[in-house]
């Protein structure tokens, strides 16, 4: 049943002071953690450890408020991306066309790792292109609203932008190489033998129900990665204040050209997500690490994590898993040198 207009209206103005106050907070965090770290705690300006507290407090409540409001929106806006609809907006697309398509709901559709295999089985029954298929799959886990409030939150806006315009073209070149390679009978047989599921849709939610669905969004995402953001922000404090800037510079700097195959091929094995590994990043990038290596590391870690690749080989064979890998890979490394050589 539609909402009433005043119940639209009193929603609106709730959201609006909700807005506010989280504006007011938001921008007192950095002299409220200077105060702690000094006035209350007493520490030494200056040392290893005010600044690595310091930047512990300031960072987490500032990551977790970032996470929080964007996690909601984007909840909200998932309500208009059920899985039938964007397998209907994918399938008969032209193959190019379909992969931008693919690469761009992935940054926006509610799908993860865990979810890799049925959506994998839903899009290839309905007969999208294996390649959209690959394209959709590499830009959900890599280029997440995770990973963008992290980075926006961390760095700036520029960085958060540079950081998805070049994982959704990393999304869109892998699922067009894959495309042009033709390895569909490298795909296990019995997922063509899948049926497709019911294309029935629910009645479309009205906007008291999609404001639930953020708030189940940001009660289930932000409930689930708290810990990784908590540990990787101590992580990242641990080497802002303790870790020496030419011993980081020397290892991930733009002098050692290794340093970014290195940085991929230890990337790729490794568990954790952007609420992990973006403070990391950040703390590193502030010891001297080049901004090309850092992010090679983080794309090669949340793209290409070892988890996904597990639950793909139910659904692929391992000559198309190691391609798969391959492109990815090929592609992070080339936007790491790209990035050490323009920044």
């Amino acid at each position: 049943m539609p909402e009433s207009k005043p119940g639209v209206i009193r929603t609106a103005l709730s959201a609006a002071a909700l807005l506010t106050l989280w504006i007011t907070v938001y921008a007192q965090l950095a002299p409220l953690a200077h105060r702690m770290t000094y006035g209350l705690l007493h520490l030494v300006p200056g040392s290893h450890l005010s600044s690595a507290v310091e930047f512990f407090l300031y960072e987490t409540p500032k990551v977790m408020m970032l996470l929080t409001l964007i996690v909601f929106a984007v909840g909200v806006i998932r309500t208009f991306f059920t899985p039938q609809r964007t397998r209907r907006i994918l399938a008969g697309r032209r193959e190019s066309v379909g992969n931008v398509l693919a690469a761009l709901l992935g940054i926006v559709t509610p799908f993860c790792s865990c979810s890799a295999v049925p959506l994998f089985i839903g899009f290839v029954t309905a007969g999208v292109p294996l390649g959209v298929t690959f394209s959709f799959l590499v830009s959900a886990p890599m280029v997440n609203e995770v990973a963008l409030v992290l980075l926006f939150g961390l760095f700036d806006w520029k960085v958060a932008l540079l950081y998805a315009g070049t994982g959704v073209s990393i999304a869109i070149a892998s699922g067009w190489i894959i495309g042009r390679l033709r390895m569909e009978r490298h795909v296990e047989e019995w997922v063509y033998q899948t049926k497709p599921g019911s294309e029935d849709e629910v009645t479309a939610p009205d906007w008291r129900e999609r404001l639930q669905d953020g708030r189940i969004a940001m009660h289930d995402i932000v409930g689930k990665v708290w810990p990784y953001v908590v540990a990787g922000i101590a992580v990242g404090a641990g080497i802002h204040g303790y870790v020496p800037e030419d011993f980081m510079a020397a290892l991930m700097g733009k002098s050692a050209w290794w340093s970014v195959p290195v940085a991929v091929i230890i990337g790729i094995p490794m568990y954790s997500n952007a609420a992990g590994i973006v403070p990391v990043i950040l703390a590193l990038l502030e010891k001297g690490a080049a901004l090309g290596t850092a992010l090679a590391f983080m794309m090669a870690v949340i793209g290409l994590s070892l988890p996904e690749t597990i639950i793909l080989r139910k659904v692929l064979k391992p000559r198309l898993i190691a391609v798969f890998i391959g492109v990815v890979g090929t592609g992070i490394l080339l936007v790491g040198y790209l990035f050490n050589f323009l920044f």
